[in-house]
């Protein structure tokens, strides 16, 4: 049997693991970040069960300085701090490893990657088969017949496992020791290797092709020419030294017997502790089986619920960090005893099927009585438009409720709903749910229209603890100390239930169960929302919401799918148009859609920059925000960037579109999700109605297909203008900001005429698009970098425009110090209704994170505002429009902008109830603008 040895680059999977999900991390219930851990976890176990290693161990960097600071004291003197969650991962990393009786190997004055080398030259002596666990390139050099480089996939991918001949196809080298001498005149920015300046990878790797060494090319520079030549005898000392930085040391003096990193198998208890402690229940499935729940048999905390405290870091005034215990006297902070959940087994309750008449006249005579109830629906799939309807449950006590079963024919269903629509239309009776919008959807579509407040258990926890999950099993558990038996709120089943079906009791006790739970929660629920301070948000914003959004995308929006065809059809001959240009120019055919050919075109064949970008696996930058720089200057850079959007306005909409036409009512039915983004604007799936592009001739064309539903309907388009710019007016208090806006001045034109101290009248176009780009860029804290970049002018110019902007507008300056350091105060920042938004990283010591806190800081407050106040704006219309039972529906919200399919006679009244109402919805020390327009198509009204 082939003994395989398996050695992971703890550091660098553990900053792998990190960075994985640092745009969408994951968080227990008491808020510590577990994406690191995580992610670090599913790898080992890919490991462990897909390639079956006999022998195993994880190698760690130490803080003692290596041979390779003391030949070169810059060596990785460029990096970042650790960020802090990658600091208080490493711990739980350990004990992960320790859990699997797994090794973890360190040697002072050594690098992981020296301690693997070591290791592997030694197995190949005594007949393993080895394999590098990193995402590192220059482990390339030690790769041989018996060692290989193991690289982890990305987002489900498979593996990546290099051995000889894909590192000699990959690098261009006779063996894999020459990939030394390529990093040797490359260098690495990584790690700050400097190698040779003007020597990219592919012009490295044909030197050494060619020379075999850098030492042999340093002694033959002669028959070189120009700047190569120069280049390399001016920094041949630099050569060497990255050469000798990036060697891997083979002979650290460590001691391990091979034979003591055979596998083990894994501490169970301790294992099974650390995955309660972080409620990963996906590994504990994964490794115990579908009984395994994190918290539930496993001891993970002994103290009784009502005396559980948590730790938490909270800024101080001072700047330290300071300690305050949180004493979690509500059960809602902790379930009781979570080690030990209960179940539908542990818990005695009364769940009853009303089946037939006298059931069912008995429920309704309850439910009339009741102020609120809870509701939950059983169907057949996750689609409102075409689910069926197989049961209604209701629930107004704790651990009581009732189960209403459909019919199978859709007539008898209808008739059985109607029994129950008083009630369910009932104005006066609050419905409380999880994922209401979803069960709203599904009764609108069975012809019930359902009124009153409402009360989602869904949207309230994710105002309460908007970083951490939301699935229904997460609530229940966290704030009931109860693991549901169902899958989730309205899990869907195949198939009608017939009365007689034998499941029915277990369906009915599932769906029952739902109710059941989303009643217990909202009485857990709303009191931390007024400990949050998020009651007006809930209350006023979000919880009204739901039944608006509900009706939007039950109304949809009608698509033209003939004007997308003949789009469709125009796009594909530019493509072709720009694709025989882009050759001709190129001087050479290649797959434009390869950022990998691409880039050896643009930067090696056509040499359009002098150092080019490269990304971190070492390819050519060949992104928009790259190639747009370049643009200017080179046709072919500006026929590729027009050769991609119409790609993307191809496959994305022209082709898509017609696809997402439901056929019952030839629309267009998106999916709104209420609090996808941190800011609490609206995003939209299936499809994604948002991006849908204005700025560019082509991009417009797209609206033309939106279409109004019928001969005597309109488009009606109410667009916010420069909205976020008079939010940043009003929370600056910027008189000279505001004294413009008042007085209906152009804003930019009289922006420009301040920063270049000249009258309006003589302000060019060219001033104008400045100021218009620093005005609506200091929102998301544009840098001079970033503003030089987007001007294409030097920074140095961009520097100085923005500081004359902030020597004119004190007030916008101010604003963003005084936000940036109530957030370091306070570790959140507000919109103008309450709305919160934390900050984890606002005082982070690695300064790409704090940056990107800071800029949160500032532009949150002014998008999330403006995000409030467009949410106001529908609640108001959609209650206004019903009010005066108009037959104008409102059928899409595009960011700032609302569409409506506007029926004609109704023009003059509707216009006016959407102006007045938009422009009141939060009111402001600025005018607030709102641009209105009517057409037969969408870019029409637009």
């Amino acid at each position: 049997m082939t003994r395989k040895l398996f050695l992971l680059d703890g550091m660098a999977l553990v900053y792998r693991a990190h960075f994985a999900l640092v745009s969408r991390p994951i968080f227990t219930s008491n808020g510590a970040n577990s994406s690191a851990l995580f992610v670090f976890t599913n790898t080992l176990l890919d490991i462990l069960s897909n390639q079956q290693p006999t022998h195993i161990a994880v190698a760690f960097d130490t803080d003692a300085p290596t041979e390779r600071h003391r030949a070169f004291p810059e060596y990785k003197i460029q990096r970042e701090a650790m960020p802090e969650d990658i600091v208080r991962a490493l711990p739980h990393v350990r004990q992960l490893l320790d859990s699997f009786n797994i090794p973890a190997l360190i040697c002072d004055g050594y690098e992981a990657d020296d301690i693997i080398g070591t290791l592997v030259r030694r197995a190949e002596k005594q007949s393993f088969e080895s394999y590098m666990v990193t995402p590192d390139k220059d482990f390339a050099q030690l790769v041989s017949e018996k060692t290989f480089i193991y690289k982890p996939g990305r987002m489900g991918d498979a593996p990546e496992i290099l051995g000889l001949p894909e590192v000699r196809a990959k690098w261009g080298v006779e063996q894999p020791e020459q990939v030394i001498d390529i990093i040797g005149l490359w260098g690495d920015a990584s790690d700050n290797i400097p190698g040779v300046p003007g020597i990219g990878e592919k012009t490295a790797s044909k030197l050494i092709a060619q020379y075999r060494s850098v030492e042999n090319l340093l002694a033959r520079t002669t028959e070189l020419k120009g700047k190569l030549r120069e280049n390399l005898e001016q920094h041949r000392d630099h050569a060497l030294l990255s050469k000798r930085l990036a060697t891997i040391n083979c002979r650290v003096p460590i001691e391990v017997d091979l034979e003591k990193l055979k596998l083990r198998p894994p501490n169970e208890a301790t294992l099974k502790q650390l995955l309660v402690e972080f409620e990963f229940n996906s590994i504990g499935r994964r490794l115990f089986g579908e009984d395994f729940k994190a918290g539930r048999g496993f001891a993970a905390s002994n103290a009784p619920a009502s005396t559980q405290t948590r730790t938490a870091v909270v800024p101080g005034s001072n700047g330290a960090a300071a300690e305050e215990e949180v004493n979690e006297t509500l059960a809602a902070e902790k379930p009781p005893a979570r080690a030990d959940l209960k179940t539908i087994a542990d818990v005695a309750h009364d769940y009853r099927v009303a089946s037939n008449a006298a059931t069912r006249a008995e429920l309704l005579e309850a439910l009339a009585k009741q102020p609120s109830f809870a509701v939950s629906l059983k169907t057949d799939g996750t689609d409102p438009k075409q689910a069926r309807l197989l049961g209604l449950a209701f629930s107004f006590e704790p651990h009581k409720g009732w189960f209403v079963p459909m019919p199978r024919a859709a007539d008898e269903t209808a008739g059985l709903l109607n029994q129950f629509r008083p009630i369910l239309e009932d104005p006066r009776i609050e419905k409380f749910g999880y994922d209401l919008k979803f069960d709203l959807g599904v009764l609108k579509w069975n012809g019930v229209s359902v009124r009153g407040n409402v009360f989602d258990v869904m949207v309230a926890h994710a105002l309460i603890e908007p970083d951490l999950r939301h699935s229904f099993e997460f609530l229940s558990e966290t704030f009931l100390g109860y693991t549901p038996a169902a899958t989730g709120a309205g899990a869907a089943v195949q198939g009608q239930l017939d009365l007689d079906d034998s499941q029915l009791s277990h369906q009915a006790e599932y769906t029952v169960e739902v109710a059941d739970l989303t009643w217990q929660l909202r009485s857990r629920l709303e009191p931390l929302l007024k400990q949050k301070s998020q009651e007006r948000v809930f209350y006023q914003i979000e919880a009204p919401l739901v039944p608006v959004l509900a009706d939007v995308e039950g109304d949809g929006v009608r698509v033209d799918a003939r004007v997308l065809a003949e789009f469709a059809e125009l796009l594909g001959k530019e493509m072709a148009g720009h694709e025989r240009a882009i050759y001709r120019l190129a001087g050479a055919e290649f797959n434009l859609n390869s950022p990998k050919q691409l880039g050896e075109i643009l930067f090696e064949k056509l040499k359009l920059a002098h150092a080019p970008k490269k990304t971190r696996t070492g390819q050519y930058a060949t992104d928009e925000q790259t190639l747009v720089v370049l643009a200017a200057e080179h046709e072919i850079v500006r026929r590729l960037l027009e050769y991609r959007e119409c790609a993307k306005l191809k496959s994305t909409y022209a082709d898509a579109l017609p696809t997402a036409i439901f056929p019952k009512t030839g629309r267009v039915h998106t999916t709104f999700q209420q609090l996808a983004t941190a800011t609490g604007r609206l995003n939209s799936q299936n499809p994604n109605l948002q991006n849908i592009p204005i700025r560019s001739r082509l991009g417009q064309e797209i609206r033309k297909a939106f279409v109004p539903r019928g001969d005597e309907y309109l488009l009606l388009s109410a667009d916010y203008s420069q909205i976020e710019l008079r939010v940043i007016a009003a929370l600056s208090r910027e008189t000279s900001m505001i004294e413009a806006l008042r007085s209906g001045a152009d804003i930019h034109v009289a922006t420009a005429a301040r920063v270049f101290g000249v009258p309006a009248n003589e302000v060019t176009p060219e001033m104008r698009e400045r100021c218009k780009m620093v005005n609506y860029g200091i929102a998301y804290g544009m840098s001079a970098f970033g503003l030089a970049q987007r001007l294409g002018i030097p920074r140095k110019e961009a520097a100085e425009i923005i500081e004359h902007y902030f020597a004119q507008f004190p007030g916008i300056r101010k604003y963003m110090t005084d936000t940036i350091e109530f957030a370091r105060q306070r570790g959140y920042v507000e919109t103008v209704t309450g709305r919160r938004r934390s900050l984890r990283d606002i005082r982070s010591a690695n300064a790409n994170l704090r940056g990107a806190a800071e800029r949160n800081a500032i532009n949150t407050p002014i998008q999330g505002t403006a995000a409030d106040m467009i949410k106001l704006a529908m609640i108001q219309i959609h209650r206004e429009l019903g009010v005066r039972k108009l037959k104008t529906k409102m059928i899409l919200q595009v960011h700032d902008e609302l569409v409506f399919d506007l029926y004609a006679s109704e023009r003059d009244e509707v216009t006016a109830v959407v102006e007045e109402k938009m422009k009141t919805a939060i009111p402001l020390d600025v005018p607030i603008v709102v641009e209105l327009g009517v057409g037969r198509n969408w870019l029409v009204a637009h």
